[in-house]
């Protein structure tokens, strides 16, 4: 937290050289990284859930080819801040590869608002009987660069924006743990309502004003993202890189099966090699008793030599034990990561299936004429998780630490738990509220008015609002809880790693979702049956697909139960009294 005192210096295990001083700014240096954040999204996050729409109306191309390019460009958006953050940890650093991937997604909105403010970077308008010309090579070729360039900016912001503001504070001190707990609430907070500006005023304007100017706001907003980052730049505590972590996975999993037929010690914590540990930037972490055939990489035998300096001369015939733990701090986190794919994919369907009971239930706002549009209903599942998250921080967050003892009112895990559990009960009301538009659509009176689906039910889709409302809760508190568990479990030099994970698991959520759609599709509908998901709702049965979600939820919340208890908070050979009595108090189980 701001003005809190700098770490104090200490000196190596090896008592040879002393740390370098560290100037923690905290809540300072936080106006810089949530407005490079902020306006980032703004920029970004409106553009892209517009694009099908440019793609088809600006580009004329046909549905299928249009829908074919964006689920490339978003899957590999997804992607890539894998490789982002490898090279963040491995080579670059968070500080270096938050700047790079700024000016690459500038460019890249710069590039895209070229193509629509540029009469000869896309094709002419259709003509009065509506024949339109698609797009030429080199039309295609700069809109792709543009696409290019997006995809290297998030590649390298996803990552590594979190991780890079929660270096800001002191993890050895009980108010710069404060300022990490509240940062994570904090920096959703501004991802929501960014997104919920961009998801309508940005895209209105693109849509029903002028594409050129709808794309050229969110690039002047992305210059001010640039700007904002730069200008911090003698705040921040900018983490240097330690070589590649994936090197020491691969040499503990090496070392490990070619010593598979050793005998385990009997007392692991003094017989397996454990040099000097002298790096400054992650922690040195205790023994722990779980996955014990990792152990076999650090055992000392006859062939091993050891330099002076007290560490391995080959690294791949032995291996630290500070190597075996962060292994095992992996395998521990991966079954959890596992989780909340199925989670994410109760957050999909707000995105979809419900945009299409929307499109199937009367939408007007009260007894006016006036429509609300379809797509824009899951902007209340934002606005309750964008309510929520102040309430929670200033409120409930405080009112929990003194009943539970806890700095974040609940254990990481059980923060997790809880929304996976919602995500239950919302696809369950999901389900009931459907079971009813369809009743009102088929038994009732409807509107008069039919749709390109179907006949409109008269059940007012503000119906659609508590389920999306429940949503909204399961992502506050699953989604962050990830953010920061991965943060706070993952070793220090792979924790740009641990901000790319949750978008890879986001990734795995839309290939499944994918995946049971097309399955429930093609083995629903035979022998007279209703096809779950045909395209009049009112012929399909949406629901038994909703509570299909929620049976697979059930056991997926089990399973996480299970992995809960098992799981072992990252051990630490901590430098304050404070840090070790929280450390000890995460060791609950759950």
């Amino acid at each position: 937290m701001a003005g809190e005192k700098p770490q104090e210096i200490e000196k190596l295990e090896n008592g040879t050289a002393p740390e370098p001083e560290i100037k923690y700014s905290g809540w300072k240096a936080m106006p810089y990284v949530i407005g490079n954040e902020t306006f980032e999204k703004l920029g970004t996050i409106g553009t892209s859930a517009n694009l099908l729409v440019y793609l088809t109306t600006v580009f004329h191309l046909n549905s299928v080819a249009a829908a074919t390019l964006l689920n490339v460009f978003n899957g590999t958006t997804n992607l890539t801040p894998l490789l982002g953050a490898f090279l963040s940890d491995t080579y670059l650093g968070r500080y270096v590869t938050l700047g790079f991937a700024s000016v690459s997604s500038l460019l890249g909105m710069f590039v895209l608002t070229l193509t629509a403010a540029i009469s000869k970077l896309h094709p002419p308008q259709c003509d009065k009987s509506q024949k339109c010309v698609g797009p030429s090579s080199g039309q295609l070729a700069v809109l792709f660069c543009s696409f290019l360039l997006l995809i290297i900016g998030a590649g390298g912001i996803r990552p590594c924006n979190l991780a890079f503001g929660a270096d800001q504070f002191n993890p050895y001190t009980e108010s710069g743990r404060k300022g990490i707990n509240s940062f994570f609430n904090w920096y959703y907070f501004t991802f929501t309502t960014a997104m919920m500006i961009s998801s309508t005023i940005i895209i209105y304007i693109q849509s029903n004003i002028s594409w050129a100017l709808g794309l050229a706001i969110p690039t002047f907003l992305m210059f001010f993202s640039c700007a904002f980052f730069f200008l911090g730049t003698r705040l921040y505590v900018k983490v240097k890189p330690e070589g590649s972590p994936f090197t020491d996975i691969a040499q503990v999993l090496a070392v490990a099966v070619k010593k598979r037929g050793l005998k385990q010690p009997d007392d692991p914590k003094t017989s397996l090699f454990n040099p000097p540990h002298l790096s400054s930037l992650v922690t040195k972490l205790p023994y722990s008793d779980q996955f014990k055939f990792l152990d076999k990489a650090a055992i000392i035998t006859p062939v091993d030599e050891i330099k002076p300096d007290g560490h391995a001369a080959n690294p791949w015939r032995l291996c630290s034990l500070q190597q075996v733990e962060q292994v095992k701090c992996l395998v521990r986190i991966i079954p959890i990561w596992a989780t909340g794919i199925i989670l994410h994919i109760s957050i999909i369907q707000e995105t979809t299936f419900i945009v299409f009971q929307a499109l199937q239930a009367d939408r007007h706002f009260g007894k006016s004429k006036f429509e609300i549009p379809a797509a824009s209903f899951n902007v209340f599942a934002m606005l309750a998780l964008t309510i929520w998250i102040p309430i929670y921080d200033r409120i409930v967050l405080p009112w929990l630490r003194r009943i539970t003892g806890k700095e974040g009112g609940f254990t990481l895990l059980q923060r997790m738990g809880i929304g996976i559990f919602l995500s239950i009960v919302a696809m369950v009301v999901s389900g009931l509220v459907e079971e009813r538009r369809r009743s009102y659509a088929i038994h009732r009176p409807t509107l008069g008015v039919v749709s390109s689906s179907g006949a409109i039910s008269s059940l007012s889709s503000f119906w659609l609002v508590p389920q999306l409302v429940i949503l909204g809760f399961a992502e506050a508190f699953n989604v962050i809880g990830q953010v920061e568990f991965y943060y706070k479990q993952f070793p220090e030099n792979m924790r740009s790693i641990a901000g790319g994970l949750l978008f890879c698991g986001l990734a795995c959520a839309n290939y499944l979702s994918g995946f049971m759609v097309t399955i429930v599709h093609r083995t629903t509908g035979h022998n007279g049956r209703d096809n779950w998901l045909a395209s009049d709702l009112n012929k399909a049965r949406l629901d038994y697909f909703y509570y299909l979600i929620a049976l697979i939820g059930v056991i997926d919340l089990m399973v996480f139960i299970v992995l809960a208890r098992w799981y072992r908070y990252k051990g630490l050979e901590d430098r304050s009294e404070t840090a070790m009595e929280k450390t000890k108090s995460e060791h609950s189980p759950i």
